[in-house]
């Protein structure tokens, strides 16, 4: 395999990004779609959207709802990076904002008239220079924040309408790849996961080792729901330590029911799964959720940053919508509740 198979994935996404940024009208975009995915291809998108039939079902049940709530809909990306998995298969990961006005509702979201920004971690495999896996979270409990409609408890940490790209401004990689740095930042990023996961079941927060792996000035871009935080004591405060509180027995991609997919590209690392993490609810809850003792999947899709050896950013889009379900929790229907007064009559 030519290493420069990822950068020519790369420019090859730059249609589907040159789709999604000028968006003159729908039909178009939805030819689009259809040239750059293989007509079977594999569609996972964040709930409600669940498993979509391809290209046409990506466009008919996604995009098009949201091109008539947000007729200018305009794609804006901060990390564009690629590379292999563990079983060879080739990724292209986009992290970045769908910006635009909201003019109508989306999914029963009442319209705010002004500008929304909905953060969206989306990946693409490509094979034969056909798209024929997408796994794509949506950052919907962000928009239901901006239009003062989010039924849920609040966020423990900072929520942002836009989360900062990242610090280095070189998240949209042009660069030939980069083997050796991308071997090394794979493996600085899967021995920190191996360290974070010996806690809490293999000793205190110690074994974690965190200051080996992440950087003072540390920044963690979590998911509306959760929020965003700064430095080690800030991420251990607002996440970590409800997290697993909650869920101490999480397995992120070992599980039989779970499948993570991690690549690198110079110094910077992105994993995707449906689902890739396994965990049971337990303890005092999290989010507001009882501690039912059930299992459920979680999916968790992100990017890192590292520098000089350390991880100094990291983003993080989990399917909060798809927790909720899975434990019976209609977040919609709450919503729906609370905005009686703005539904349409």
């Amino acid at each position: 395999m030519s290493q420069n198979i990822h950068n020519q994935n790369k420019a090859f996404i730059n249609a589907f990004r040159a789709a999604t940024y000028n968006i003159d009208d729908g039909a178009q975009l939805e030819s689009q779609l259809k040239k750059l995915f293989s007509a079977d291809a594999k569609v996972q998108l964040a709930f409600p959207f669940e498993d979509l039939d391809g290209p046409a079902g990506l466009y008919q049940n996604a995009y098009l709802p949201l091109l008539t709530a947000v007729p200018d809909l305009e794609r804006r990306d901060f990390i564009v990076m690629a590379g292999a998995d563990a079983d060879g298969r080739n990724w292209v990961g986009c992290g970045g904002h769908y910006v635009g006005v909201m003019k109508r509702p989306f999914l029963d979201i009442p319209p705010t008239q002004h500008m929304i920004a909905m953060r969206y971690h989306e990946f693409f495999c490509v094979e034969d220079g056909q798209i024929v896996q997408m796994q794509a979270i949506w950052d919907i409990p962000a928009l239901m924040m901006q239009a003062n409609a989010w039924p849920m408890t609040p966020s423990l940490g900072i929520e942002w309408p836009t989360i900062p790209g990242p610090a280095s401004n070189d998240g949209i990689i042009t660069a030939p790849y980069d083997e050796t740095k991308s071997a090394t930042s794979l493996k600085l990023v899967e021995d920190m996961l191996i360290s974070m996961g010996k806690y809490p079941l293999s000793g205190g927060p110690e074994v974690m080792k965190m200051p080996s792996y992440w950087h003072p000035k540390m920044m963690w871009y979590g998911p509306a729901g959760i929020g965003s935080m700064r430095r080690i004591s800030g991420f251990r405060n607002w996440h970590q330590t409800p997290f697993l509180k909650a869920m101490p027995d999480r397995a992120g991609g070992t599980a039989a029911t779970t499948k993570s997919h991690f690549f690198a590209d110079g110094n910077y690392v992105g994993v995707t799964g449906w689902p890739n993490m396994a965990v049971t609810i337990t303890g005092d809850g999290w989010l507001g959720i009882a501690p039912s003792g059930q299992k459920i999947g979680m999916r968790s899709l992100d990017f890192w940053r590292i520098e000089n050896g350390l991880i100094r950013e990291n983003w993080v889009l989990v399917d909060i919508l798809s927790v909720y379900h899975q434990i019976g929790i209609n977040v919609f229907d709450r919503m729906r509740e609370i905005t009686i007064a703005r539904q349409p009559r």
